[in-house]
C-alpha cells in the first residue's frame, strides 16, 4: 500500500505572478495524487476574493482595506515589472498568446481538483474580509489547521 503523498502552500502574497506558481504547483501536485491544500494569508487572501463588490458592513478602517486590496485574482499587480500596472495586462497577453491559464482558471482548475482552499480566519479579522466577500466552496480555518495539513506534508512552500 502506497503512502497518501501531501503538498501544502503558504500563499501570502498577494501578486498575479507568485499565487499564479502557487496554483500551478499546486495543480501539478494534485495530478500527481498529492492531497494538496492552499493556506492563504495576509495579501494572498485576494486570490480568494469574489469579483464584485459585496455588500456587507464594515467600520472605517475594513472598509479601506477592502478599497485598496485587489477585488479579485484577476486584479491582482505583478511582483516586478509592474509599471504602473501595465505590466499584468502585458503577462496577461503573453498567457493568452502561449495558451496557458490564467490564475482564475487555474483556481477553478484546483477547485476541481479537490484542493483545498483555505482562508485564514485570523487574517479575515485584521483586514475585515467576511466570508460573503470570498469564493464559494473554500474553507476557512486558522493557522493550526494547517500545521496539521503541513505536519506530514512531503512537499511545504512558502509564497
Amino acid at each position: 500500500m502506497t503512502e497518501t503523498k501531501r503538498t501544502t502552500i503558504v500563499l501570502f502574497s498577494g501578486e498575479y505572478d507568485k499565487a499564479m506558481a502557487a496554483y500551478i504547483i499546486a495543480n501539478g501536485a494534485a495530478a500527481y495524487d498529492h492531497e494538496v491544500t492552499i493556506f492563504h494569508t495576509f495579501w494572498g487572501l485576494n486570490a480568494l476574493r469574489k469579483d464584485e463588490s459585496v455588500p456587507v458592513k464594515k467600520g472605517f478602517l475594513e472598509q479601506m482595506f477592502a478599497k485598496m486590496m485587489p477585488r479579485g485574482a484577476d486584479k491582482m499587480g505583478i511582483s516586478n515589472m509592474n509599471f504602473a500596472g501595465i505590466g499584468p495586462k502585458l503577462i496577461k497577453n503573453v498567457i493568452k498568446k502561449h495558451n496557458a491559464l490564467t490564475l482564475p482558471q487555474l483556481i477553478d482548475l484546483a477547485q476541481e481538483q479537490g484542493i483545498k482552499l483555505v482562508a485564514c480566519t485570523m487574517t479575515m479579522d485584521l483586514l475585515g474580509l467576511q466570508q460573503e466577500e470570498l469564493l464559494d466552496e473554500i474553507e476557512y480555518a486558522g493557522v493550526a489547521a494547517y500545521l496539521a495539513d503541513a505536519e506530514f506534508g512531503n512537499v511545504n512552500l512558502f509564497i
